[in-house]
Parts: C-alpha cells; structure tokens; sequence
C-alpha cells in the first residue's frame, strides 16, 4: 500500500466510525430513555443541551451534556489510534475524527439526520487537539453564558475567536498553521451555519435565555 492509499484509508476509516459515533445523539437518546418522548417537539426544535435543559431540566441537560463532550473526546482517540495502527504520520487522526464526530452529531444516521448544534461535541474534541486554546476559550466564554444567561452567544462568540487563537498559537510555538487554522475555520463555518436562526435572534434582541420557556 502506497502512502497516499495509507493516508485515505486511515481518514476514510476514522472519518466512518466517527461519525457513527457522532450519530449517538444524547439529547434523543435521554429524552428517549427517560421521557419517551422527543426532546426535537419542543422548544427549538433542536437535539441539544440548552434545549434538554428548558425542556426537561438539569438532570437531562447534564446527562446530554456529559454524553456529547464525551463522544468528542472519543472522536480524538478513534483517529489517532486508527492513524497510529495503520502507521500514518502526515497530520493528526485527531482532526479526522473531530469532523466526524461534528457531522455525526449534526446529521445522525439513527435519527432520519436531524441532531444538534455540535458545540459540545466539537469542544470536546478540542479539549484534546488543543487543550490549551480549550482553556482560554472555557475561561473567556463560560462566564458570558452565565452572565448573559444566553447559551448561543457564547456558543457562536467562543466559535469566532477559536481560528484566531489557533493563529497565535501556532505562530508562538513556530508550527506551520495552515492544517490548524483550516481545521477550526471548517468547524467555524459548520458551527455558523446550524446557528444562523440564533445569530438572527440575537441580532433581534429575540433570543431566549436560560429559564425561559421550560416544558
């Protein structure tokens, strides 16, 4: 096997079981188990936590939360584990699996394709591939939905800084930024779109905070 066939296979590898992985969607899952109901009728519409949360309340937003975060760590390991047994060093398996698990969560083959946002899954996912721009992300943003009581702005601000971060850090550390800096510019692209109807809502002054509207 050439090096090239190596590297598409290992993607193609990781990029499948990641996405399958992706596809577990907590929220329908918990809503599901717990509820047997469907989280997507209510609120938002959408498969996440801030919805489980005004839906349902802490005990499914926290489950939701913990599953997501933790398939996108998950994702991580697959791709650099996949990566390292089929002896590939071109770039990091990581960044394989980390778009993977995100389609997975925003398009899941168990749930007819409509999941989440894809923000605790792809944080989580960066807690690995990038633990040190995770913390300045975490200490910077977590207060503003605390704050602000609105999840999606800090959601879509922390989006939009973490390219820049990126930049900085690879240009500290002297790496090469182009792979880095394309990785988080797709994310940022993915993460924006499946925002959209909130980026309006915010620019409308519409948006609803935490507490507001629970089932």
């Amino acid at each position: 096997m050439t090096v090239d066939s190596q590297v598409l296979a290992a993607s193609a590898a990781a990029f499948v079981i990641t996405y399958l992985l992706g596809s577990l969607n907590f929220a329908l899952i918990v809503s599901r188990l717990l509820y047997h109901d469907d989280v997507r009728n209510y609120g938002s519409g959408n498969a996440g936590m801030t919805n489980m949360l005004r839906t349902y309340g802490k005990k499914a937003a926290f489950l939701t939360g913990l599953g997501d975060f933790s398939k996108g760590m998950a994702s991580v390991l697959i791709g650099r584990l996949l990566f390292g047994w089929m002896a590939v060093t071109a770039f990091d398996g990581g960044y394989v699996g980390a778009i993977g698990v995100l389609l997975g969560h925003l398009f899941p083959l168990y749930f007819h394709f409509k999941g989440g946002k894809g923000i605790l899954a792809i944080t989580g996912a960066i807690l690995l591939l990038n633990p040190d721009v995770f913390a300045i992300l975490f200490i910077c943003f977590v207060p503003v939905a605390f704050i602000t009581r609105i999840v999606s702005l800090a959601s879509v601000t922390g989006t939009m800084a973490y390219p820049i971060l990126i930049y900085i850090k690879c240009r500290i550390i002297g790496r090469p930024p182009m792979l880095d800096v394309a990785f988080s510019i797709v994310c940022v692209l993915i993460i924006l779109c499946m925002h959209r109807e909130n980026i309006q809502r915010l620019l409308n002054g519409t948006e609803k905070k935490i507490g507001q509207g629970k089932k």
